[in-house]
């Protein structure tokens, strides 16, 4: 499971250090694709086929369905985890993330985010807003017995 925040820096080729935490899960490599947010995802190839999978049952005629699988598939890059415990981030999605040299790592559980600082640092502040948060968040139940 991923989770935590980590902070790392880009190597002058565009190389990422993935956390120790992280690389075990990702031991038969991994997936990029660009995220739903001005951010990457990195999915191991297992969840990674699980997406595939539920967006090739989508319906070809849903206009939806086939903007979701353009987002995801058209940017998606299979990575591999190098000696010294790095992957290298395509050109397209640094570009697409404006990544120079420094980026946040974040873990969500089945797969992590890549960010640029500043994106992550906007997404703190939405996040760390409490009365915001209590009407965002009132329709989803996260009570003991529930989950």
């Amino acid at each position: 499971m991923f989770l935590g925040q980590f902070h790392h820096t880009l190597d002058e080729k565009g190389r990422l250090t993935i956390p120790a935490a992280f690389r075990e899960a990702l031991l038969q490599g991994a997936y990029l694709s660009q995220g739903f947010d001005r951010n990457l995802m990195v999915m191991t190839p297992a969840y990674f086929q699980q997406v595939y999978e539920r967006l090739n049952a989508m319906s070809l005629t849903d206009p939806a369905a086939r903007l979701l699988r353009r987002l995801l598939l058209s940017s998606a890059y299979p990575v591999e985890i190098d000696k010294a415990g790095r992957i290298l981030l395509p050109q397209a999605l640094r570009q697409f993330l404006a990544l120079n040299a420094d980026a946040v790592l974040v873990g969500q559980g089945e797969y992590f985010e890549i960010w640029a600082p500043t994106e992550w640092q906007s997404q703190l502040d939405t996040l760390q807003d409490a009365e915001t948060n209590t009407a965002r968040f009132q329709t989803l139940d996260l009570s003991a017995g529930k989950v």
